[in-house]
């Protein structure tokens, strides 16, 4: 298969401002360069550019190339920036923005996966992302704060160490939501208060850990 062909195709099918609206150049530049059959399971490398979410183990997924895109163009990454990314799965969602901010700092909470991502990104030349396991409810407090968090699983309420670990006038976009009833949020830190704006109904899988009890 060619993969390269079939990432352009997906970028100008799926992802292009005259198809589904991404606009943001370095964004789309980013889905056209990051490998995204590198980060899913042998047996399914010949769906790595459909346009569909895909399984990658222990109940958990690769997001649709359109939800990546989206999200990382609504977080607006900047060149200077540090990014947290709570839920990194394949790794994927930390390469693509690996190649727009300065560090990224990633958190999963099933080991195996994390394990798997940090070896990827390391393979791939991704010297700027970090991975550890743990509980990304509670986020990564020694790293903090960060001008832009990115959740890629749903807890039922922002979590409030993400909102203290991020920077004022920093940017978290986060599904919220029980599982058939989620929206991603876009939200922004001003002073005490969060302005927040519903962006987009999604289905993430849900957040674990410390969410799952409160």
């Amino acid at each position: 298969m060619d993969y390269n062909r079939a990432r352009m195709r997906m970028v100008a099918e799926q992802l292009s401002a005259s198809t589904r609206g991404i606009s943001n150049p370095a964004v789309l530049e980013a889905m056209a360069t990051v490998p995204r059959h590198e980060f899913v399971p042998a047996q399914f490398r010949r769906y790595a550019y459909d346009d569909r979410p895909l399984p990658i183990g222990y109940a958990q997924t690769i997001s649709q190339p359109y939800v990546v895109a989206f999200m990382t163009e609504k977080l607006e990454p900047q060149a200077n920036e540090r990014v947290l990314e709570i839920g990194t799965g394949s790794g994927y969602q930390a390469a693509i923005l690996a190649g727009l901010v300065s560090a990224v700092y990633s958190i999963e909470i099933v080991e195996p996966l994390a394990v798997r991502a940090q070896g990827d990104l390391a393979r791939l030349g991704y010297g700027n992302v970090s991975v550890r396991h743990g509980d990304g409810y509670l986020g990564w407090p020694e790293a903090a704060p960060f001008d832009a968090i990115i959740v890629t699983c749903a807890p039922d309420h922002v979590p409030q160490p993400l909102i203290d670990q991020l920077k004022e006038g920093g940017r978290m976009v986060i599904p919220v939501g029980e599982l058939d009833d989620q929206n991603l949020y876009l939200l922004r830190k001003r002073g005490k208060a969060l302005q927040r704006e519903a962006i987009l109904p999604v289905r993430f899988v849900p957040m674990t850990g410390t969410a799952s009890r409160r």
